[in-house]
């Protein structure tokens, strides 16, 4: 695996002077995806738990139902000027017929605030497997209250760099079931769906995804994909982002701080 920090010099400047010293940045990084030895998407990425990375990206991209789709993922041969491995090329091998839907793709890039048009609500409705209305779980203000503390504290590069997001599965009554980080939110997001694909968890009934960073069209997708009923941010949410929730039966929560939170769809669920 690769770095996940790096240090660097930075010139600090202060009302009472300045002076220079290392820093420590949170490491962002290329990972290829290769799928059955073709060449499928490019993402850039904080190295770490990235085989749960490619596993969550497959999964919100359609490409495979769970982790009985995928055979083996490995590191393959990516390496620098010096001839080392730098552990930025991942080699996906499907299981079955997986393959046959999985190349050649090409994946767009789009905007932090998500894919326009409601033709794409549409896919995304017609596509996700799970029915999250049939998850009549509850969760309750001070749950929620307390997950950003709890996912902070699982930030470790967080607490050294300042830079890097964070995406934590909560059962719905607080309990942590995986933290990750990334310089990428969507890539924190895929990394803790891909870690329950590889468990064999999916659908995630009665689980909250909670994020560092806003709520935007993509992230309401991916945990769509997982089955995940409820999504919760620090921020704010997008429209998009709202209206897939709301007709996916998503309960979406931005604002989460402290005691306070606005619910901006399937309000039933918070009690």
């Amino acid at each position: 695996m690769g770095r996940v920090t790096t240090r660097a010099p930075v010139r600090r400047i202060r009302p009472t002077g300045e002076v220079t010293r290392p820093d420590t940045l949170a490491v962002e990084e290329p990972l290829e995806m290769r799928v059955d030895g073709r060449a499928l998407t490019v993402t850039m990425r904080t190295p770490g738990a990235d085989v749960d990375l490619v596993h969550g990206f497959l999964l919100a991209e359609g490409l495979i139902a769970g982790g009985a789709d995928i055979a083996e993922v490995r590191y393959c041969d990516g390496v620098d000027a010096a001839g080392a491995n730098t552990y930025n090329v991942l080699d996906i091998t499907t299981a079955g017929d997986s393959a046959v839907d999985m190349v050649p793709r090409a994946f767009g890039t789009t905007s932090a605030c998500g894919v326009c048009g409601t033709a794409e609500i549409d896919r995304i409705t017609t596509s996700t497997p799970w029915d999250l209305t049939s998850d009549d779980c509850r969760v309750t203000t001070q749950v929620l209250a307390g997950l950003p503390d709890t996912l902070r504290a699982a930030q470790k590069t967080f607490a050294t760099t300042g830079g890097i997001h964070g995406a934590g599965l909560f059962r719905t009554d607080g309990t942590l079931l995986v933290a990750r980080e990334d310089v990428g939110r969507h890539n924190a997001v895929d990394k803790v769906i891909g870690w329950a694909v590889r468990e064999r968890l999916l659908p995630l009934r009665e689980v909250v995804l909670m994020v560092s960073s806003r709520v935007s069209f993509e992230l309401v997708q991916k945990a769509a994909m997982a089955g995940i009923p409820v999504i919760a941010a620090v921020s704010a949410p997008s429209s998009l982002a709202v209206s897939l929730g709301d007709q996916l039966g998503m309960t979406v929560v931005g604002f989460l701080r402290g005691e306070s939170m606005n619910v901006y769809a399937g309000g039933d669920r918070v009690v």
